[in-house]
């Protein structure tokens, strides 16, 4: 795929790249908008913030430091020069039931629930602007068959206006051609602003305006790629696989069947160690006015504490966190289940209005688009040489501007036919 600069954004910073051939293909914008969708780009920090909780699930329980006074003589008249015993310790809980572990896997199944919800996205996003692409296209091209009708029926108001003045024709005539080709000349208003808004709704799946990634280029109005969608039962198969929303399903029932041992390992308790040292200064012997000893000296004592704190479960005597946990995984499951079943249903069910869709396009493509040009191309004719009345041409344009539109509405409903039959088969 080639590209070049788009000279105007590089005057704004905004440099992006545009197709060479000046014209965008259905693939290039479905890549400019995962590019810069901001549906996606939120979604993309939801999983930056999952694989975040993943090192969050794994921090051990931090050590408690203590340091204080052991003891102290309030009462010094009776003890004169009683010592101040220090200590200091450090408390450290034992995780146990592996705990940490049960944390982190649930940690990582919620990133798997976040990439299979990105990568959901995404498909999503191809649909949406693969909707909006087809659409821009129907409408342009509705409007070039509209304007040449337009410019036909101009044509017979003048050839009427010179066939008035040679009294060919009555003025009823020329007014009934020149009311039709005003009435016309509204729908084709009309049919300008949709193409407008059909462009600008463009803008949406890309998240920003069309003109900043792509410039004055226009679309190339491809049709979507067609690959292996001929057997139904192989694209059922397929669904299984790599359709979005079992893999959604299927990584949330591997997330709630890790918070549920993660549940049941929460339930043990977690004994504390508590480490102390406890220091007694040393103690001088005192003598009163008469030389008696009023104390006992000793020396500085330095010892060790060890003690292990154990918490009586009395709480674990309700299960209800436990319940509520495997509930959610039986809820899981049966969300995995209608999952299968739905993609089953989707793949027929679309293949069926694929394969019609094909067929109608087809059609008016091979047999009934060109039957109605040459029947409105055969009554202008005939009109010229008198042969038929103005009534009869109008009825034939207006049948023939009729099937155009139809072939227009059955080509967009094969390109979204084939790209939710893609989707719904778990197509990349």
């Amino acid at each position: 795929m080639t590209f070049k600069l788009n000279p105007v954004c590089a005057l704004l910073a905004m440099c992006v790249a545009l197709p060479a051939s000046g014209q965008v293909t259905l693939r290039e914008y479905a890549a400019a908008a995962a590019q810069y969708s901001l549906d996606l780009q939120m979604q993309r920090e939801n999983v930056g913030s999952a694989q975040a909780g993943v090192s969050v699930a794994g921090v051990r329980p931090d050590p408690v430091l203590t340091a204080g006074i052991d003891s102290r003589e309030l009462n010094a008249a009776n003890k004169p020069n009683a010592p101040t015993a220090t200590t200091m310790g450090v408390a450290l809980t034992i995780e146990t039931a592996g705990k940490r572990g049960q944390r982190i896997r649930a940690a990582q199944a919620a990133v798997k629930v976040g990439e299979a919800t990105l990568d959901g996205g995404r498909r999503q996003l191809y649909a949406d602007a693969a909707a909006a692409y087809t659409e821009s296209c129907r409408a342009r091209q509705a409007l070039v068959r509209q304007e040449s009708t337009l410019r036909a029926l101009d044509d017979i108001v003048k050839a009427n206006t010179v066939r008035r003045k040679v009294g060919d024709i009555g003025g009823l005539e020329l007014s009934q051609s020149q009311v039709e080709r005003d009435r016309f000349e509204a729908d084709v208003v009309s049919a300008r602003a949709q193409v407008q808004a059909a462009a600008e709704s463009l803008s949406i799946p890309l998240g920003r305006r069309y003109s900043e990634v792509f410039g004055s280029a226009e679309l190339a109005c491809d049709a979507p790629a067609v690959n292996g969608l001929d057997d139904v039962e192989q694209l059922v198969r397929q669904a299984q696989d790599g359709r979005d929303d079992i893999r959604i399903a299927r990584a949330a029932l591997e997330a709630s069947r890790a918070s549920a041992d993660l549940a049941q390992a929460n339930r043990w308790v977690d004994p504390v160690v508590n480490v102390s040292l406890k220091n007694t200064p040393s103690v001088h012997a005192l003598t009163d006015a008469g030389g008696a000893v009023t104390n006992s000296p000793t020396q500085r004592s330095l010892s060790l504490g060890l003690t292990v704190s154990v918490p009586i479960p009395l709480s674990r005597t309700q299960r209800g966190e436990v319940l509520q946990a495997q509930s959610a995984v039986t809820q899981a499951t049966l969300a995995l289940r209608s999952a299968e079943l739905k993609a089953q249903i989707d793949v027929r069910r679309l293949y069926a209005q694929y394969r019609a869709a094909q067929a109608n396009e087809q059609r008016y493509r091979e047999s009934v688009l060109t039957q109605s040009d040459k029947v409105v191309e055969g009554m202008r004719l005939s009109y010229k040489k008198g042969a038929a009345s103005l009534l009869e041409l109008l009825t034939a344009q207006r049948s023939a501007d009729e099937v155009y539109q139809a072939y227009l509405q059955a080509k967009a409903d094969l390109a979204t036919a084939t790209v939710q039959l893609q989707l719904a088969a778990g197509a990349n």
